[in-house]
């Protein structure tokens, strides 16, 4: 009898002792999430998946961007090596950059604004000089996203233009390498459709980033919507992205966590 006693207090104390535990795991998480200085625009993308460490400071035109990559853990660095590295597909203008012409008798930039940098080049024989503002933050998008993703340029504009653009923005950088331009594209329903399939056959490792939704009208999964941009110069979509960018290297199929999203395509 005293033998059972004991055997059923062990057993007891063995399960209270992992409760306790577990508890205490639980309060210490609940902790560092109120704890942790997140953004209110961050904390729904970094739910999604539980990436490395992030901190960003809310930015504004004055000040400096900020956002800290610290080493991954050994678990995450685990999940990287067991995933296939993905590639992220970027569109050029409203995504990236905005520009106009000469031709065009109302620029959508305020007058003065002075351009990032102007693109002289011939269309039909005939010169033409583009005026290319850049998205806010987009260098140090960049510069982040390369270090994640193989990035691929795909634009339904002119190859002429197109490249021009590609190469002021990869500034001898060697990370934007892969484009695809017009001629890459398929006429549809008055736009042009990107085929996702021939940048990458494994459809659960490419997505597009892209404002136009006629452009991945195949491949609603493989998308993340931006709205367009043309002068904002306090526009931040860029920086929002980067946690949920963060989170899908770290994903076996990019569509598990894109096929969510389907209600934001139609707003933009």
């Amino acid at each position: 009898m005293l033998k059972q006693l004991q055997m059923g207090m062990r057993a007891f104390l063995l399960i209270a002792s992992r409760v306790w535990t577990c508890i205490c795991f639980l309060l210490k998480k609940q902790v560092r999430a109120v704890s942790r200085p997140l953004a209110p625009e961050f904390s729904i993308f970094s739910a999604i998946l539980p990436p490395q460490h992030i901190h960003v400071d809310q930015i504004s035109q004055m000040q400096p961007v900020k956002y800290e990559i610290f080493p991954l853990s050994p678990l995450s660095r685990h999940r990287l090596s067991i995933v296939k590295r993905k590639v992220l597909v970027l569109d050029l203008d409203e995504t990236l950059i905005h520009s106009h012409h000469d031709g065009v008798a109302r620029p959508t930039v305020r007058p003065g604004t002075p351009p990032d940098f102007v693109l002289k080049v011939k269309i039909d024989r005939h010169p033409v000089r583009f005026f290319v503002h850049k998205r806010p933050h987009v260098d140090f998008f960049l510069d982040i996203v390369s270090q994640w993703y193989e990035l691929v340029v795909f634009t339904a504009s002119m190859e002429i233009y197109g490249a021009a653009v590609a190469d002021k923005l990869d500034n001898n950088r060697g990370i934007l390498r892969r484009r695809y331009y017009r001629q890459h594209c398929t006429p549809e329903m008055g736009s042009y459709t990107k085929d996702l399939a021939a940048i990458c056959s494994d459809l659960a490792s490419v997505f597009i980033l892209d404002n136009s939704p006629g452009a991945y009208r195949a491949y609603p999964n493989n998308a993340i919507p931006i709205k367009s941009w043309f002068s904002d110069a306090g526009d931040t979509a860029l920086l929002s992205l980067l946690p949920v960018l963060d989170a899908l290297r770290f994903t076996q199929d990019v569509r598990s966590v894109l096929s969510r999203n389907l209600h934001l395509h139609h707003t933009w």
